[in-house]
């Protein structure tokens, strides 16, 4: 089995996206950190940038929509640190 470049891409999305969701669960990572938004919102880029050499239109929503949700919780976390309020962990 040979993997071309955008196969390798996507995997490190997956991996990107998963190991963050396990270390949600483990408790070692908190959804409220700065670190959570971005693992999940480079791993979906990943995922896209691969979907640019084989397309899937339900792949493209769930992984632009998880993209803008990260992103969101991204501007987020920099916001409440910008007004020196704490960063609330779950």
């Amino acid at each position: 089995m040979t993997l071309a470049w955008h196969d390798v891409v996507g995997t490190l999305g997956v991996l990107f996206i998963v190991g963050t969701y396990f270390l949600l669960q483990l408790g070692r990572l908190h959804s409220t950190l700065l670190s959570f938004s971005i693992l999940n919102a480079a791993g979906a880029a990943l995922i896209l940038v691969s979907l640019t050499q084989e397309f899937n239109l339900a792949a493209f929503l769930i992984e632009s929509i998880w993209l803008l949700i990260s992103v969101y919780g991204i501007v987020a976390n920099l916001a409440r640190r910008k007004d020196g309020k704490p960063v609330v962990r779950g």
